[in-house]
C-alpha cells in the first residue's frame, strides 16, 4: 500500500511538473543558455593542478608520515657529500639517462663525450628575466646543491669517470670501476648501482658476467647506461622560478646535443616532466573530443528520425547533445569560480554525463511517441514526465550515491575524490537542464508536430491531395500521414502504431524479440552468460595494481621514455632504501649492532656502523666498548679519517651535559636490494616485510624511498571507492525496496550491476588494464551507466500483469530496449576517436568504458530478456503500481475538421 502511494505521489507530481514546464517553454529554453554563457565567461580563473604525487599517491599513508619524519631529521641540503638520486630527491633537479647505441659507454669514446656533455650542462646559464634591466644568468653552480667545500655536489660516476680520464691521458693504468659498490681515488666506498646500468662484469676466472649479475666488488667490463642527476635547490619563488627556466634549458640542451652525437641515446626527466606529461593527455585529447561530439551528433540525429517527416525529431538529438554540453559548461563555470583545478582525470566526466543523459533524452522521445497524438502538447508533455522521471530520477539518485560516497573523506585517493565530486556536481546539472532545458526544446518540436511541420526543415507539410503533383523526391522528402488516412485503435498503451516506426524499434518489435525469446535461443544465451561469468573470473582472479604512476601519462612523451630507459637498464637492484634509526639507541652493545647487522644482511649497503665496526675490528679494538669510549672514537677517530668523512651526513648527535659525549640521537643507513622484472611489487613487498620487522625490534627504526608513498596502501586506497560505492548502490535498492521500487526488481537489478562489475574489472584484466585510479573510476561510473540501461527494462517487465512473460520481454524491449540501444550506439561512436589518442590514459579510459558499454548492452538485450522469461518476477492477474493492467478493447469514432481533431466519443 505505501509502495503505491509514494508511486501515484510521485507520478503525480511529475505530472503537474511536466505541464508547468510544458506551459513555460521559453523560459526553461532560455535560463540555462543565459547560465552556461555566464558561468563559461569564467574560464579566466582555469587553473591546472600542479602537484601530481598528491592526486595519484594515497592521501593518508604511513609513507607520507616516514617522510616528512626523514625530512625533519635528514633534509636535503644538510648532504655534504653525497646524494642518491633515487632516495633523495629535491624539489627541482634535472636527470638523463646516457645509452650507447653500439659498445659501451665505457668506452674512450663515449667517456669522453658523456663527460664533454656533463662540462656544457654545468656551464648552461639561463637569464631571468628574460630581458630588461634587472635580468641575471644563472649558472648550475649557483642553483646547485654544494658540498662541505661549497662545490656543487656530483654523481660518484662523475668523479670516477674523470679519473679514469685522467689516467689514460697520463698514459697509467686506469683505476678498477667495480659494480655495484666502487672505491674512489680519495678511498671512500660509493654506491653507483643506480648510476650504472646494463653492467657486465668480470667473473672470478676472468669469464664475463651477464647483464646486471655483478656482485659486490666485481670489476666492470662494460656498462650500456649511465644515469646523471644534477640537484637544484629552489629557495624562495625567484629561486624556483629560476629552477624551472633551468629544467627547460637542460632538456633543450640534452636534445641539441643527442643530434650532433647520434651514437648516444640521451633521455632527460626532470622535477616537472610527470606533472606535463600528465597533464598533456588533455591537449592531446581536444581534437578527437571534438570528433566523438560530431560523431556522437550525426548519429543522434539518425537515431531520432523516422521516415515519417513530421513525426521525426531530428533536432532533438543535436539539442540533447546540446543540453549536455549546456550542463558541462555550467559545471566548469562552478568549479572556476569555486577555485578547482583541472586533471586529466577529467577527460571521463564528458562520457559520464553522455551516457546518463543521451539515455534520459531517447526514453523521453520513445515515451512521446507512445502518447496519443490528439492530446495537446501540454498533456503529451505531463504524461512523458509521469512515464520517465520516476524512472529518469532514480538512476541519477544512483549516480549521486555512487560518485557521491566515492567523492567524501572515506577515500584516500585525491584524484578519485576530485573527478567524483566533479562527477556528481556535472550529472547533477545535467539532470536539472534535462528537466528544463530538452522538455522545452520536446515541448516546441511537440508544437510542430501538431501543426504538421516537417521535422527537420520546420516547413508545414501539404496534404497528400496537393503533394501528389510534387517531384517524387520531394514527396519522399515530405511523407507523412495524416491523422485521418489513419484507422485508430487502441492497443495495450506503450505500443506505438506502425507508422510510427523508425528502423531500430521496427527491427525490435519484428525480428529481434520474437528471436531473443525463442526456445531455441535460450539455451545458447545462457550458454553465453557462463562463458561471460567464466572469462570474468579468469580475469577476476589476475587483478594486477597499477601503481607507478608513468602509466597515466601521454606516450612518446619524456617520463614514458626515461622509464621505460630505467626499467630496461636499471632494473637490477632497487632503489636505495634509507634505513632510519630515529631515536637514541644503545649501539655501542653487542646485542645492538648483531640486530642491525642482521637487518642489513642480503643487502648491498652503505653503512657507518658497519664500516666503523670494521674500522675498530683492523685496529684491534673491540667492538663492544663502553659509550663515551664507542662515541668518542667515532668523533674525533673515525669520521676524520678522510674515506669516512662522508658518513658525518648520516649521523646525528644529542649533546648531553657539560664535559659528557654526546649520544647518537639518530642515523641512517643505506639499503638496496637485488631485484627482478617485477621491482614494483618486490619493492611492496619488501616495504610490508621491514614494517612488521620494525614493530617487533628492539631498535626504533623506518625505511623509506619516494616510490613508498606511491606503494603504501595503494591497493586499499584505490579499490575502497569502488567498495563503498558499490555496497552504497546495495544499500539503496534495498531501501527502496521497502517502499518505492518492488523487491524483486531491486534484486534484479543490483545483480546486474555485479554482474556488469564483475565483468568490467574481468575483461579489462585480461586486455592488459590494471587497477589504478584511471580504471577505477571508469568502474565507480560504470555502475551508474549499467542501472541507466538495466533499470527501465526491469521496470517495464515488473509492471506488467496478466500476459506471458514473453509477451511483457518483447514490449519492455520495444519501449526501454530501444532506448538503450540508441544510447550505447551513440556511445560507442563518441568512444572510437579518443581510442587514438596516444595517451596511456586514455588508453585505459577507452578499454574500460568500451568494456563497461558492451557488458551493459549484453545484459539489457541478451541476458536479462532471456533470464527473465523463466525466472522471478511472476506474471499474475492483477494491476501493479504504475502498471499497465490489461485493458477492455474500445472502439473510437474521431470527428475531423480543417484542423485537427475536435472531439473524440468513446463506446465501450
Amino acid at each position: 500500500m505505501l509502495r503505491q502511494v509514494l508511486h501515484a505521489g510521485l507520478r503525480t507530481s511529475f505530472h503537474a511538473l511536466g505541464r508547468f514546464v510544458a506551459s513555460h517553454p521559453v523560459f526553461f529554453a532560455s535560463a540555462p543558455v543565459l547560465l552556461s554563457i555566464l558561468l563559461g565567461a569564467s574560464f579566466s580563473r582555469y587553473r591546472v593542478e600542479e602537484d601530481v604525487e598528491n592526486l595519484l599517491a594515497p592521501k593518508h599513508s604511513l609513507a607520507k608520515i616516514e617522510g616528512n619524519l626523514v625530512d625533519s631529521l635528514f633534509p636535503v641540503n644538510r648532504s655534504k657529500h653525497a646524494l642518491y638520486s633515487d632516495l633523495q630527491t629535491p624539489g627541482r633537479y634535472g636527470r638523463v639517462i646516457v645509452t650507447s647505441r653500439k659498445g659501451s659507454v665505457l668506452d674512450p669514446g663515449h667517456l669522453d663525450t658523456i663527460l664533454k656533455l656533463h662540462r656544457r650542462i654545468y656551464q648552461m646559464q639561463v637569464t631571468v628575466p628574460a630581458s630588461g634591466l634587472n635580468s641575471f644568468n644563472y649558472s648550475f653552480s649557483y642553483l646547485c646543491l654544494p658540498d662541505d667545500k661549497n662545490v656543487c655536489i656530483i654523481d660518484d660516476i662523475i668523479r670516477a669517470m674523470e679519473e679514469i680520464q685522467s689516467a689514460r691521458a697520463s698514459n697509467i693504468s686506469a683505476p678498477v670501476l667495480r659494480y655495484p659498490i666502487t672505491q674512489l681515488a680519495d678511498g671512500r666506498q660509493a654506491y653507483i648501482g643506480h648510476q650504472l646500468g646494463g653492467v657486465q662484469g668480470w667473473g672470478p676466472s676472468g669469464a664475463v658476467r651477464g647483464l646486471g649479475t655483478g656482485g659486490k666488488g666485481e670489476g666492470v667490463r662494460s656498462a650500456r647506461a649511465l644515469q646523471l642527476t644534477y640537484y637544484l635547490q629552489a629557495r624562495g619563488g625567484l629561486m624556483d622560478r629560476v629552477a624551472g627556466q633551468w629544467e627547460k634549458a637542460f632538456c633543450a640542451e640534452l636534445q641539441h646535443f643527442a643530434a650532433l652525437h647520434p651514437k648516444l641515446g640521451l633521455y632527460p626527466s626532470t622535477s616537472s616532466s610527470l606533472r606535463t606529461d600528465f597533464q598533456f593527455s588533455s591537449v592531446l585529447a581536444h581534437r578527437p573530443l571534438l570528433v566523438s561530439l560530431g560523431a556522437c551528433g550525426v548519429l543522434a540525429v539518425l537515431c531520432c528520425s523516422m521516415r515519417d517527416c513530421v513525426r521525426s525529431k531530428p533536432w532533438l538529438g543535436l539539442l540533447a547533445l546540446l543540453s549536455i554540453t549546456l550542463s558541462g559548461l555550467t559545471a566548469a563555470g562552478i568549479l572556476n569560480l569555486t577555485g578547482a583545478t583541472y586533471n586529466s582525470t577529467y577527460l571521463g566526466i564528458p562520457f559520464v554525463m553522455l551516457g546518463h543523459g543521451l539515455f534520459g533524452s531517447f526514453e523521453m522521445l520513445s515515451s512521446w511517441r507512445r502518447t496519443r497524438e490528439d492530446q495537446h502538447v501540454k498533456e503529451r508533455v505531463a504524461s512523458v514526465f509521469e512515464d520517465v522521471m520516476l524512472r529518469f530520477s532514480g538512476s541519477t539518485m544512483l549516480h549521486l550515491m555512487t560518485l557521491g560516497l566515492a567523492a567524501s573523506p572515506l577515500t584516500n585517493m585525491e584524484a578519485v575524490r576530485l573527478f567524483c565530486r566533479t562527477a556528481a556536481l556535472a550529472v547533477t546539472i545535467s539532470y536539472v537542464y534535462m528537466l528544463s532545458f530538452y522538455s522545452s526544446c520536446l515541448v516546441f518540436t511537440g508544437y510542430l508536430e501538431t501543426g504538421y511541420r516537417h521535422g527537420c526543415f520546420c516547413r508545414r507539410v501539404p496534404k497528400p491531395d496537393r503533394l501528389d503533383s510534387k517531384p517524387a523526391w520531394y514527396r519522399c522528402l515530405m511523407y507523412t500521414r495524416y491523422q485521418d488516412e489513419t484507422q485508430t485503435t487502441t492497443a495495450p498503451h506503450g505500443v506505438a502504431h506502425s507508422h510510427d516506426s523508425h528502423l531500430l524499434l521496427g527491427c525490435v518489435r519484428r525480428c529481434y524479440g520474437d528471436w531473443i525469446t525463442n526456445t531455441y535461443v535460450k539455451p545458447f544465451v545462457v550458454l553465453l552468460y557462463l562463458v561471460y561469468i567464466s572469462f570474468g573470473l579468469m580475469g577476476f582472479l589476475q587483478v594486477t595494481q597499477g601503481s607507478d604512476p608513468s602509466a597515466l601519462v601521454a606516450m612518446d612523451t619524456t617520463t614514458v621514455l626515461y622509464t621505460r630507459a630505467q626499467q630496461r637498464y636499471f632494473s637490477s637492484y632497487s632503489p636505495v632504501i634509507g634505513f632510519y634509526i630515529y631515536e637514541s639507541a644503545p649501539y655501542w652493545n653487542a646485542s645492538v649492532q648483531r640486530d642491525l647487522l642482521e637487518y642489513a644482511k642480503g643487502f648491498q649497503r652503505i653503512s657507518w656502523l658497519e664500516a666503523y665496526l670494521n674500522y675498530l675490528s683492523d685496529r684491534n679494538q673491540s667492538t663492544s666498548q663502553p659509550r663515551e669510549n664507542f662515541t668518542h672514537t667515532l668523533r674525533h677517530a673515525f669520521l676524520h679519517e678522510p674515506q669516512f668523512a662522508h658518513f658525518a651526513d648520516d649521523i646525528i648527535f644529542a649533546e648531553r651535559g657539560q664535559g659528557e659525549e654526546p649520544d647518537v640521537a639518530a642515523s641512517r643507513i643505506f639499503l638496496v636490494a637485488k631485484t627482478t622484472e617485477n621491482k614494483r611489487e618486490e619493492m611492496s613487498v619488501l616495504l610490508d616485510t621491514l614494517r612488521r620487522l620494525s614493530l617487533t625490534s628492539r631498535v626504533r627504526f623506518l625505511i623509506f624511498n619516494p616510490s613508498f608513498v606511491y606503494l603504501d596502501r595503494y591497493a586499499a586506497a584505490v579499490s575502497s571507492p569502488l567498495r563503498h560505492s558499490l555496497l552504497a548502490v546495495l544499500f539503496l535498492l534495498g531501501l527502496s525496496s521497502l517502499a518505492v521500487v518492488e523487491p524483486l526488481v531491486s534484486v534484479w537489478l543490483g545483480l546486474t550491476l555485479l554482474s556488469v562489475q564483475f565483468g568490467v574489472l574481468g575483461f579489462m584484466t585480461l586486455w592488459g588494464v590494471e587497477l589504478d585510479c584511471m580504471s577505477v573510476l571508469c568502474l565507480i561510473s560504470a555502475l551508474g551507466h549499467s542501472a541507466d540501461c538495466s533499470g527501465p527494462l526491469l521496470c517495464g517487465f515488473a509492471s506488467g500483469r496478466g500476459e506471458s512473460r514473453t509477451r511483457w520481454v518483447r514490449v519492455a524491449l520495444e519501449r526501454h530496449g530501444v532506448p538503450s540501444l540508441q544510447t550505447l550506439i551513440c556511445y560507442g561512436a563518441a568512444l572510437v576517436p579518443v581510442g587514438s589518442v596516444r595517451s596511456n590514459l586514455t588508453h585505459t579510459l577507452f578499454r574500460c568504458l568500451t568494456l563497461t558499454a558492451g557488458c551493459s548492452a549484453l545484459h539489457t538485450l541478451a541476458f536479462l530478456p532471456t533470464l527473465l522469461t523463466f525466472l522471478p518476477p511472476s506474471k499474475t492477474q492483477g494491476q501493479g503500481p504504475g502498471g499497465e493492467g490489461p485493458r477492455q478493447e474500445v472502439e473510437c469514432v474521431e470527428m475531423n475538421d480543417s484542423t485537427r481533431v475536435v472531439d473524440q466519443i468513446t463506446t465501450v
